[in-house]
């Protein structure tokens, strides 16, 4: 019994000098934090141990990232800042409608910028009580509107037909100045609307002497249409008849003889009238493109 229990003495003293071993190597020092893993392959002690970086505190850690933050304005000397739109002046009203007329044309509002002339005016829109709807009111520029034609058109798609309405509105002042234009749209009152303002688009102006007739005789042709116009002695007032009656009417033209010849579509009709009108010139024309007096025209 004595034996066995100094043998277990032994051993117990043993374990305990190689725990106090290992407690007291620097893998424990302050310097870092190491992991030992032991092993005891066939009874043999084996150590294996990693070390890591050593811990810091939060004053250190703040201290780093401070003197590693890159600060965001200064740039190199390299980079150049691309401009912004709000980096530049402050663009007027006139220059706004300049660049807009260059790029898409004269607007509504009657006034161009580039001195073109617009006979457009967009309708002036005058809110209604009730649901909040919308009325428009007449264009009060002068010029007097006449329907020649409101058609049913259908296009054909592949879900069916679609309907629209078609109207040919023919515009005027009366003093020489006239315009036929067309629009298509679901309703009437819109195609209607559409044609007008197409119409004020087109204004051409009307040679007439001053009995309100024609200098001389014109033809012409639009399509299959073909239109034929002569001067009138005064009195004879306006013999035609379909769209050229009312082209010439609104123009202001009193005293004039005009015959469709070909085609009775009303639209290539009125067309017709506005490109034989068109061919017309004055006597004073006439005779600065020759060179000599108004007087030796009739010589």
């Amino acid at each position: 019994m004595a034996a066995t229990a100094a043998s277990f003495l032994t051993t117990a003293l043993s374990a305990l000098s190689v725990d106090n071993r290992r407690r007291s190597s620097p893998l424990f020092s302050n310097a870092g934090i190491s992991i030992t893993e032991s092993k005891f392959p066939r009874g043999i002690l084996s150590t294996r141990t990693q070390k890591l970086p050593p811990l810091r505190s939060s004053s250190e850690i703040d201290a780093l990232d401070q003197e590693e933050t890159v600060n965001s304005e200064d740039s190199p000397e390299i980079y150049v800042r691309t401009p912004s739109i709000d980096d530049g002046p402050v663009e007027t009203e006139e220059e706004i409608a300049l660049a807009y007329e260059e790029l898409y044309g004269p607007a509504y509002s009657g006034e161009s910028f580039l001195g073109n002339n617009v006979y457009v005016m967009d309708s002036k829109i005058k809110k209604s009580s009730g649901l909040g709807t919308a009325k428009k009111e007449k264009v009060k520029d002068g010029f007097d509107e006449r329907v020649v034609q409101v058609r049913r058109v259908t296009k054909v798609v592949k879900g069916g037909k679609q309907l629209h309405f078609r109207a040919i509105v023919v515009v005027g002042d009366k003093q020489g100045n006239v315009g036929v234009g067309v629009g298509k749209a679901k309703e009437v009152v819109s195609a209607v609307q559409k044609s007008a303002v197409n119409a004020r688009r087109n204004i051409i102006t009307v040679p007439m002497t001053k009995y309100k007739t024609f200098p001389h005789r014109s033809e012409a042709d639009y399509g299959a249409a073909k239109v034929m116009l002569r001067p009138a002695a005064p009195g004879t007032g306006v013999i035609a008849g379909g769209a050229v009656r009312i082209v010439l009417e609104m123009a202001g033209v009193e005293n004039a003889l005009g015959k469709q010849l070909g085609s009775n579509n009303a639209l290539n009709n009125a067309r017709a009238t506005v490109v034989a009108v068109q061919k017309m010139r004055q006597f004073q024309q006439v005779a600065e493109d020759r060179g000599i007096p108004m007087e030796e025209l009739w010589k």
